[in-house]
């Protein structure tokens, strides 16, 4: 059978797939910024990849704070020790008599001249996240993932052109360190899907796990394991 995935994506695609995707190394996210506001057809690349992920983003389900988490960031905040400062300060002019036209006059001089205090929201912890990139035995990159074990959802961005092999299908699979390959289900090609991890695999999806895709009939193997030569394969690892 000739070789079914060669794609047609070119480099500044597959680069600007993995930066919507959040898959780059540190440098390498800066190098791809500095290149995006130097290159405006790259930052169209960008763009165009983030539209086409936001659906998959908007399917993850939200994850509650920790109980408490919010009493603490307001206790840590500066404007606290200013609203404890101010306390004692109107506790002081009562005490002292002053009058209370005088005491407003002083509460809106340090509230003029206090900064404006911004409070960030939570954001979600992407450092949680297993990324993988599934490389060809020739070093050729198709297919990006990243595994959030909170959600436990596997998220996979597929870069073969469409339409390049339309009588074979591509099935995603979780190899563990028993090196038993596990079917995760099928994606198309030039596409992004979000996956359920089931539960009994969730716990295998760890560090170091590989993600791999097998080149299957229509309907996908029915095999207990890849019956199609596998294509692409990459390991779960953090940034």
């Amino acid at each position: 059978m000739s070789e079914p995935l060669t794609p047609d994506l070119p480099e500044d695609e597959a680069l600007a797939a993995e930066h919507a995707l959040g898959v780059l190394t540190a440098a390498e996210r800066a190098a791809a910024e500095l290149r995006m506001a130097r290159d405006p057809a790259f930052a169209a690349h960008v763009d165009a990849w983030r539209e086409r992920l936001a659906p998959m983003l908007a399917a993850l389900p939200s994850v509650s704070a920790p109980v408490g988490l919010w009493p603490r960031i307001e206790r840590a905040l500066p404007a606290n020790d200013n609203a404890g400062a101010s306390v004692k300060l109107w506790r002081g002019l009562a005490m002292g008599g002053i009058s209370v036209a005088a005491a407003s006059l002083v509460a809106v001089i340090v509230l003029a001249v206090r900064p404006p205090q911004v409070v960030t929201p939570p954001q979600p912890d992407f450092a949680q996240l297993l990324n993988a990139r599934l490389d060809t035995s020739g070093g050729q990159h198709l297919f990006v993932a990243a595994y959030d074990p909170v959600r436990k959802k596997l998220i996979v961005t597929s870069l073969v052109t469409p339409g390049a092999d339309p009588a074979h299908v591509h099935e995603l699979w979780l190899i563990p360190a028993d090196g038993k390959a596990r079917s995760l289900g099928l994606i198309e090609p030039g596409t992004s899907k979000t996956l359920p991890v089931p539960a009994g695999l969730s716990a295998l999806a760890k560090e170091g796990a590989s993600i791999a895709v097998s080149v299957e009939p229509p309907g996908g193997s029915k095999a207990d394991g890849p019956s199609g030569p596998v294509a692409a394969i990459g390991k779960l690892a953090r940034i």
